[in-house]
Order: C-alpha cells, then sequence, then structure tokens
C-alpha cells in the first residue's frame, strides 16, 4: 500500500491531502502515516513470526511520544541510548522488560535509572563500561543484566558514518577480546550475563554481510557454552534498508529464513532493533517554496525548510525524492532545492526535475526518520511541527516552536559567579 499517493491529482497522506494540511498547521511539516507505521511493525513481525523475537524499536529514530505510543501499544519493546529516552518509553507505558539500552557513553544517572527501571538488558560496549555498571549495581544492591555488544568486523556496505561494525569502529568490544570479557562479567557480583548483541550499521541493502556476522557470533555462542556460559538471547540489531530512490527492497524473509536455519537448535530468544526499517517511509517533510532564481548554469528553489530540518542530505549527501504536491505530468525544469541558512551545504535535494514556481508546496519523501529526531535550531529557527495522520483524520503531535520557545532556556540576566580564587602555596 502506498501511504502517500495522488488522488484528483493531489499528494494525500492516507486520504488526508497534503495541501490542506499545510494550510491547517503551517510550513515546514513533518506528516507521518499512522498506517505505514503499523505495517511496517507488523511486516517484521510476520517475517520472524517462526522466531517470535521481541521487536525493539530504535528510538533514536523517532522518537515523537505519539509515534512511541502506537508502537507500544502494537507490543514493541524499544532499543535507548541515553536516559532521555528511557524517560519518553515509559511515559508511553513502554514495559521495562523490553527495554534493550545502547550506546558507548552510558553515564552513572542513566544507569541508575536503568537499574531502577528494572530494564531488560543493557548492551555494554566496552571493558570499562561492564565494570562501572557492576560498580553501580553492587552500590544499589541489584545486579544488572547485560549483553556484551560484539564488533564482528563486518563491512556492511553503507555510509561510512553508519557503518557500526568494523574493526575501527567505536562501537562494541573486538571479536578477540569477546571471550575474556564474557569471563570477566561472568564473575562479576553487580553482573548476570543474559545475551549478545551485534548492529553492523544502518541502511543496510545487502543480506551478505548480516550472513557473514550471524557465522562469525554463532561460533562464539557455541565457544562461550563450552565454558560454561550459556546465553539467553542472541540481539542480531537492525540497519534493514529502506527504499529512498531505486534501491531493493530489503530481503527481510531472506534474513529471517537464513537465521531460522543457522540458529539451529540453539534455544535463543531473538531481538531485533529496527529503527528506520519502521519510520523513515512513513513519513515526509512538508515544505513551501519562498523564491526561485537562475543563474547561468542552474535554478534554485529557496524553501522554508531546511537543513536544521533535515539535515541528511548535508550530513550524509543522502538523496531523498521530491514530490510535488500538485501533481506534475510532464515537468521541463530542473531544480536545486535549497534552505535559508547561511551555509552552502543547506539543500534538501540536487538536481530536481520539478517544475516550482513561489508558494508552491512539496514533499521530501522518506523523511520519517532522522528527520525531527536530528533537526536543531542553528539560526536561532524553531524546530517544525509534526502532524500524524490516521485515514481522513490529523492530529499535532508536536507544536511549531516559537521564538519564545527556542529562547527561554537561556538565561541572560542569570546570576554572576565568580571563578575561586587559587591559593598561593609557594613559601
Amino acid at each position: 500500500m502506498n501511504h502517500f499517493n495522488y488522488q484528483t491529482d493531489r499528494l494525500h497522506c492516507e486520504d488526508y491531502p497534503l495541501d490542506s494540511l499545510a494550510g491547517t498547521y503551517g510550513t515546514p511539516c513533518f506528516v507521518y502515516s499512522a498506517s505505514a507505521i503499523t505495517t511496517a511493525y507488523q511486516t517484521i513481525k510476520s517475517a520472524f513470526g517462526y522466531h517470535n523475537p521481541l521487536i525493539c524499536y530504535a528510538v533514536k529514530a523517532n522518537s515523537n511520544l505519539a509515534i512511541l505510543k502506537r508502537l507500544c501499544d502494537l507490543g514493541a519493546g524499544f532499543d535507548i541510548v541515553s536516559g532521555g529516552e528511557l524517560v519518553r518509553v515509559l511515559s508511553v507505558g513502554a514495559d521495562p522488560s523490553k527495554i534493550v539500552f545502547s550506546g558507548v557513553g552510558k553515564q552513572t544517572n542513566e544507569i541508575e535509572a536503568a537499574l531502577a527501571a528494572k530494564i531488560k538488558c543493557f548492551n555494554v560496549e566496552s571493558e570499562a563500561e561492564l565494570h562501572h555498571i557492576a560498580e553501580i549495581a553492587e552500590r544499589l544492591g541489584t545486579t544488572a543484566p547485560i549483553s556484551l555488544r560484539v564488533n564482528p568486523d563486518v563491512d556492511p556496505k553503507t555510509h561510512p558514518y553508519i557503518s557500526t561494525g568494523l574493526k575501527e569502529s567505536k562501537f562494541g568490544v573486538p571479536m578477540n577480546q569477546a571471550l575474556r570479557l564474557y569471563a570477566a562479567a561472568q564473575s562479576l557480583d553487580g553482573i548476570t550475563v543474559k545475551g549478545l548483541d551485534i548492529h553492523i550499521g544502518s541502511q543496510i541493502t545487502q543480506l551478505a554481510p548480516y550472513l557473514d556476522a550471524l557465522d562469525k557470533m554463532f561460533i562464539l555462542i557455541d565457544q562461550l557454552s563450552d565454558q560454561g556460559i550459556v546465553l539467553e538471547h542472541f540481539d542480531i540489531g537492525g540497519g534493514m534498508g529502506i527504499r529512498y530512490e531505486q534501491e531493493p527492497d530489503f530481503p527481510i524473509e531472506a534474513l529471517s529464513d537464513a537465521l531460522q536455519q543457522k540458529i539451529a537448535n540453539r534455544k535463543l530468544e531473538i531481538i531485533l532493533e529496527p529503527g528506520r526499517y519502521i519510520v523513515a517511509n512513513a513519513g515526509i517533510l512538508l515544505t513551501q517554496v519562498l523564491y526561485t532564481k537562475h543563474n547561468e548554469s542552474r535554478a534554485f528553489a529557496v524553501v522554508d525548510a531546511a537543513m536544521n530540518d533535515l539535515i541528511r542530505p548535508a550530513l550524509y549527501d543522502a538523496v531523498q525524492a521530491v514530490l510535488p504536491v500538485i501533481a506534475q505530468p510532464n515537468p521541463s525544469e530542473r531544480f536545486e532545492i535549497v534552505g535559508p541558512i547561511c551555509e552552502s551545504g543547506d539543500f534538501l535535494a540536487k538536481d530536481c526535475l520539478i517544475d516550482l514556481e513561489s508558494s508552491a508546496l512539496i514533499a521530501l519523501a522518506s523523511a520519517g526518520a532522522y528527520g525531527m529526531s536530528m533537526s536543531s535550531n542553528y539560526n536561532t529557527r524553531g524546530r517544525a511541527a509534526e502532524v500524524l495522520v490516521d485515514g481522513a483524520q490529523a492530529q499535532l503531535i508536536r507544536r511549531r516552536e516559537t521564538i519564545d520557545d527556542v529562547l527561554a532556556a537561556e538565561l541572560n540576566l542569570g546570576t554572576v559567579t565568580s571563578a575561586p580564587s587559587s591559593t598561593n602555596s609557594a613559601g
């Protein structure tokens, strides 16, 4: 089902026309399809049905409370990477026993909060972190359930910024240290070893990197078993790619079938951490053309959205489809879609075959993941509104930031303190 489609030459989200949404909520505006989120979640659940997996949605992809609540109601768990994300998922009623905590820099207060909430597991990413979590758990009179995130040194063939399974990555512990660190974890009073975690990257479009990683991890799982360390779960991460332009659909059922064959008779709960796969194609960024301009070599459409709203094109050279809200059967001009920010990197799309003029509305597709969650107030711009569409009904799920919102945390007349004077100990 195409959740963004043209009806009577007007682009709709489900059954709601986007030009009407722009009139009601203004631009720029992120618009999400509720049914697209549900469909993507159910696709993963169905594909991995044999394994009855715990699907832990990666909150960093899109952390809006309304989206988290919808996924929680569908039965999802959550993959968090900060204490703030823990507060978010608990606030929508998430079951703590379905929460895994990833990330290389967990802070003391975050670890304490996660222990108090009794989350399912910490995905530990270094030896230092392992001992830090153990010390905190012992101090609090409890034990911390952990997995080690093991780095399989597999090239996912994706952008280097989102390739997380290579040996030079900051993520995870090296394969050649895993056995020693599991033995160390097993000996710590504040630790309970629960599982094994991997995550090799994001926007992966091929099956082969997963197969390589699985083969390496099952060898490790068996080696651990031989040493008396029996794991309860295997978290295979996320990273399944989605279609931005002409990418093939990710072979999710083939991955499930391969996992079924490789897992054989090992008794392991399977955990998945999809983020982009669930929300990316469920969202668009709706924006309006402010001006058009032409120079000797190209045409520009300056829109009211910018790199502070959608940084992926500038950060990753990401390409996202541009759709006119009013259908254009035979466009004849090519435009660069750029924002108002004072940076040459402030572009949203390049070389788009589309006819544009001032006040025209366009939609940047596949903006449901890493759009709003990575947005900022650069150039003192308020962040965009967010709207969730369900059939023919729309709900504002985040209001547009005002200048008062942007300035509220700044204390230009706050209390002034002086630096402490140093003590001169010279005799």
